[in-house]
């Protein structure tokens, strides 16, 4: 058999299982994307943009930091990021998939642990699968179950350094981590705590700082900007010897490209905007309370009712992309999330309140949920 042959049967065996993706343009009423806060599309980044450009600042970056790509941008950009997430330093990279790959490939060493939540994002996997430390998982958001992991690897003989990983808001189920608690777990461990705050920067904290930037523990926190921040790549906020550390051995980005000067310039506007602008926080959580209320009011549970991210779990796969697809011919950009994203048997609607609808989108999103459960109950 030719490759592309073997490759047209596993596509052809995907689509009989009704996994097989494909790419669909953005249109109707945004209940899919992570942009929370309306930024990507704003004025206020296209000024910015518009300004930096004026003043000099090259789109592309020719080349990887260590040769001729770092530009004064990069710099200021980890330096506010870092006084604006209150660490030592801050290094910025192309996106946040890349972020951690170099964090959990580099930081810890043969003969340590990382400990990481069973949830944690396809990003943080990568990362493990090139380091050599131990992995070990522990039940999803279960501080009780991280200890009794811990502490069995130790009686094993273990005696290196702990990593605890984890996320602050999970992307696909849109519950928080119980993070006060694992960072009781870190300090009692002497373990560094890395927390993903990909889906809490922006939203959640003084600011939009995130859930973790005042955490008394020894913390590693990775911020996307292709969210909350509405524009693209990842900042790595932590102690400078670990930001030393990933600039000197760290792969993905010793031998990556810089990210767009340009780039840099805008993610600063946002942090800016972040730190000045309370009500573009507050507009958010507005809209999330709105958004939980009709949801509750369709039948969700409380426990799918915590961030911007709902889940609407419909459990089978053809079902679920099915409902996406009725619903965005009505309008409505939502997609369905199916294994292996999910655990099998929880394929679901991936609501996601942004800051480009209205509360009347909203109610009208959730009405229209109703009535496809309610035909096919």
């Amino acid at each position: 058999m030719k490759a592309v042959d073997r490759l047209e049967s596993m596509l052809d065996a995907l689509e009989a299982r009704h996994r097989r993706r494909a790419l669909i343009p953005a249109q109707g009423l945004d209940f899919a994307s992570n942009d929370y806060l309306g930024l990507a599309g704003s004025k206020l980044l296209q000024d910015a943009a518009k300004a930096a450009l004026a003043r000099g600042v090259p789109v592309g970056s020719g080349g990887s930091r260590l040769l001729r790509g770092n530009h004064p941008e990069h710099e200021a950009l980890e330096q506010e990021a870092a006084a604006f997430f209150g660490s030592e330093a801050a290094l910025f990279m192309g996106g946040g998939f890349q972020a951690n790959q170099a964090i959990f490939s580099t930081l810890p060493a043969a003969g340590d642990l990382v400990l990481y939540d069973a949830l944690v994002h396809a990003s943080a996997h990568e990362g493990m699968r090139a380091s050599r430390a131990d992995l070990r998982a522990f039940r999803h958001n279960d501080v009780e179950d991280a200890r009794k992991v811990l502490t069995e690897w130790r009686a094993t003989g273990g005696s290196g350094h702990i990593w605890i990983a984890v996320e602050s808001v999970y992307s696909m189920e849109g519950d928080l981590a119980p993070l006060e608690d694992l960072a009781s777990l870190a300090r009692e461990a002497d373990a560094v705590l890395i927390v993903d705050e990909a889906h809490a920067t922006g939203v959640f904290g003084l600011n939009g700082k995130g859930l973790a930037h005042d955490l008394s523990a020894d913390v590693l926190t990775l911020h996307t900007c292709g969210k909350g921040l509405g524009v693209s790549g990842g900042l790595i906020c932590g102690p400078r010897v670990m930001i030393d550390t990933l600039i000197n051995r760290a792969r993905p980005f010793i031998f990556a490209t810089a990210p767009s000067p340009l780039n840099a310039a805008l993610v600063r506007a946002a942090l800016r905007e972040l730190a000045t602008n309370a009500q573009l926080v507050a507009a958010a959580h507005d809209r999330l309370r709105h958004a939980h209320h009709v949801a509750r009011q369709t039948g969700l549970p409380d426990s799918a009712l915590t961030s911007q991210i709902i889940p609407v779990i419909l459990g089978d796969e053809a079902r679920t992309m099915a409902t996406a697809s009725a619903l965005q011919q009505q309008g409505f950009d939502i997609r369905g999330i199916r294994p292996p994203t999910v655990p099998k048997g929880t394929s679901r609607l991936r609501v996601s309140i942004t800051g480009n609808v209205t509360h009347e989108d909203t109610s009208a999103l959730f009405t229209n949920i109703a009535s496809y459960q309610s035909e096919a109950a």
